[in-house]
């Protein structure tokens, strides 16, 4: 069975690096935005990601989700913090966002699994 956390990654850097290949100073300055913006500041990282996990679920992109959910569990988030902050993207986005809170949910296990 493949595994999905590394597929992902995967993909992501692959395309990543393709994107950036391209020498498109705004699509650079966009990463470059996005990396610094997840940095600690006045909140901690994991409370960024957190805040990312919420908009991105509220915005349905489950790229987006998936990388968040990953970042949360690299910078120390546990599964109450994560289910809590998804039932808050729900509670958010409405009833609409429950087919992603499952993917969401799904893939966490994934993480919990990579991990073992």
């Amino acid at each position: 069975m493949p595994n999905k956390v590394e597929e992902f990654n995967a993909y992501r850097t692959r395309m990543n690096d393709k994107l950036l290949a391209e020498n498109n100073k705004l699509i650079k300055r966009i990463f470059n935005l996005d990396t610094n913006a997840f940095m600690e500041g006045a909140l901690d990282v994991k409370t960024k990601e957190l805040l990312g996990l919420v908009a991105s679920a509220v915005l349905r992109c489950d790229d987006c989700v998936k990388y968040h959910l990953e970042s949360s569990k690299k910078a120390g988030a546990k599964k109450e913090e994560v289910m809590e902050t998804l039932g808050i993207a729900t509670l958010v986005g409405g009833t609409i966002v429950i087919p992603h809170l499952r993917r969401a949910h799904e893939y966490w296990e994934d993480l919990e699994k990579s991990e073992a």
